[in-house]
């Protein structure tokens, strides 16, 4: 997927919203596949590859270069990041934002050395994906021994430790979004599965009560990969959105 993913044929672009879709951390275009094919009837879908780069400025760049002068946006907590820069280079470019377990929040020092010690631990030949033991940190524990469980980590291994240690990178030297939120006058929506552990839904809060005129959606019973966990859910709040 070089040069990001789409769906759809060209004919129809004209009357479908362009929409951007801004994979996570460790993932590909099967986290927004449901949703890719779901709203094909109303958008037209592109769905970014957030694996060739180092900075959070250089996937935005990759991504905005794949688009047409005006498209909405959705990301998910890289890709939430990826958003955010989006807003701060081009936001007179963004429709509609939408921004899924994610925060505008730099990291703890604690969170920081965690990446860390995983950028060392893949850097010597360990990196195996997401395994079984940290499951439950990406999905709600009924997910962890299921289908959704299984595709996390196919999903990761394909991903990679090259690109996980790009990614991290990136992470690790991205710009605090907070100042940013309240600049932000595009239409924004804020999912959070109510189970996240990683990006809880105190941070969504945060990043809606800082756009004014957001709108919070709290998913039940699904952790911080809603778009996999809770495809339907997802898919009908982003129609809404984009209605």
């Amino acid at each position: 997927m070089p040069g990001g993913h789409r769906h759809g044929s060209l004919g129809l672009m004209t009357s479908r919203t362009p929409l951007l879709f801004l994979p996570g951390l460790l993932c590909d275009a099967r986290l927004w596949r449901d949703q890719a094919e779901a709203l094909s009837d109303i958008a037209a879908v592109t769905i970014a590859d957030n694996r060739r780069d180092d900075s959070i400025a250089a996937m935005a760049a990759r991504a905005v270069a794949q688009m047409p002068p005006r498209f909405a946006v959705a990301g998910l907590s890289m890709g939430g990041y990826v958003a955010f820069e989006i807003m701060r280079l081009a936001p007179e470019r963004v429709m509609r934002l939408a921004l899924l377990d994610t925060t505008a929040s730099p990291d703890s020092p604690e969170r920081a050395r965690q990446r860390r010690l995983a950028m060392q631990s893949a850097a010597v030949g360990r990196f195996v994906g997401v395994t079984r033991q940290l499951l439950p940190q990406l999905v709600h524990p009924s997910h962890v021994d299921g289908p959704v469980g299984a595709a996390v980590r196919a999903m990761t291994e394909r991903v990679g430790a090259e690109a996980y240690r790009r990614q991290q990178k990136a992470i690790l030297a991205r710009a605090d979004f907070r100042p940013l939120l309240a600049s932000v006058k595009t239409p924004t929506l804020v999912i959070v599965g109510a189970q996240d552990v990683m990006t809880p839904p105190a941070e969504a809060r945060l990043i809606q009560e800082g756009i004014a005129g957001s709108r919070l959606a709290i998913v039940p019973d699904c952790g911080h990969l809603p778009p996999m966990e809770k495809p339907a859910e997802v898919t009908s709040l982003l129609r809404d959105w984009l209605g």
